[in-house]
């Protein structure tokens, strides 16, 4: 069926009502598991195949979608999206959500301004202190004080920690991490850090940080989350990232710097064709405000 079309697809399902996998066949869901957790971060991954399965019923008529919120209408699309690409009717499906005039939910200057209010640092932090003293010098609190440190994606970090050991253990750090200017180069490994439009290219890390990752056995997402959830805390590592952005905008790097570091390549010309940071002068501003961030974090 890989080769069908949105119409021959139709058919096989009851396109009115949400269904289920015991009311479809025919469709490879494994094929398709494969494909999104090779093209997405696993996180992502998951919700992208759960969320087609739970809706592909709605792939003929997807009128539905308006009826959920906003953050969880885009989702559901992004998931039929990636469906009709993998059986290749994406250009119909597309003129479908047209015809029938959906819109994707984009943030108002209103959302961004509660999101702001109620992303408290100062929350985030003792957060942070907290599931510290859960994790206990385990690889997992180095985990976490990496993700402070870089303000990657939690899948990200995961990802460079664990790439880190492997590389130690391989006597190959040295391809990743570049000790003269004290960086992890993610670009050399696209297939692991570019995704679409969330990538990341490089993270300025002090080497003693480095050479204890290098020290620990890989980390799971799922072991952080079991341990905290034993305890009675809630994840909240994403969080860290956007701790990061303000706290190093706040200690001498311009938005653009940090942007860089957190692989957003804004789209304005300045920024593509003139703008060109001295890496060695920005490494030394980096290297100021995490010796600041690590006496706020850990004091």
């Amino acid at each position: 069926m890989r080769a069908g079309s949105l119409a021959r697809l139709g058919h096989l399902l009851d396109v009115h009502s949400n269904i289920h996998e015991s009311d479809v066949s025919n469709i490879d869901w494994n094929g398709f598991k494969d494909y999104v957790f090779k093209k997405y971060a696993e996180s992502w991954g998951r919700t992208v195949y759960s969320y087609a399965r739970k809706y592909v019923g709605l792939i003929d008529n997807p009128s539905m979608v308006e009826t959920f919120s906003g953050s969880k209408k885009n989702a559901v699309l992004k998931s039929l999206v990636a469906f009709s690409k993998y059986y290749g009717f994406y250009q119909e499906f597309k003129k479908k959500i047209k015809d029938y005039g959906i819109k994707w939910s984009r943030s108002s200057s209103v959302d961004a301004f509660f999101r702001i209010m109620s992303n408290s640092n100062s929350d985030v932090l003792s957060w942070y202190k907290e599931a510290l003293k859960i994790l206990d010098g385990s690889q997992l609190s180095t985990y976490l004080k990496f993700v402070i440190t870089s303000g990657l994606r939690k899948t990200e970090a995961i990802n460079a920690f664990n790439l880190l050991t492997e590389l130690t253990n391989n006597g190959k750090i040295n391809e990743y991490y570049n000790k003269e200017l004290k960086t992890l180069e993610h670009f050399k490994y696209p297939k692991l850090f570019f995704r679409n439009t969330k990538n990341v290219f490089i993270s300025m890390i002090p080497q003693k940080m480095i050479m204890q990752i290098a020290q620990s056995d890989p980390v799971t997402y799922e072991m952080i989350r079991k341990r905290l959830h034993r305890k009675g805390l809630g994840v909240k590592i994403s969080g860290l990232r956007d701790f990061y952005a303000t706290f190093m905008v706040r200690h001498g790097l311009i938005k653009e710097e940090v942007d860089l570091l957190q692989g957003r390549i804004g789209k304005s010309i300045f920024v593509r064709h003139y703008w060109s940071p001295a890496i060695k002068e920005l490494k030394q501003r980096v290297f100021k405000a995490l010796q600041e961030l690590k006496r706020t974090a850990l004091s």
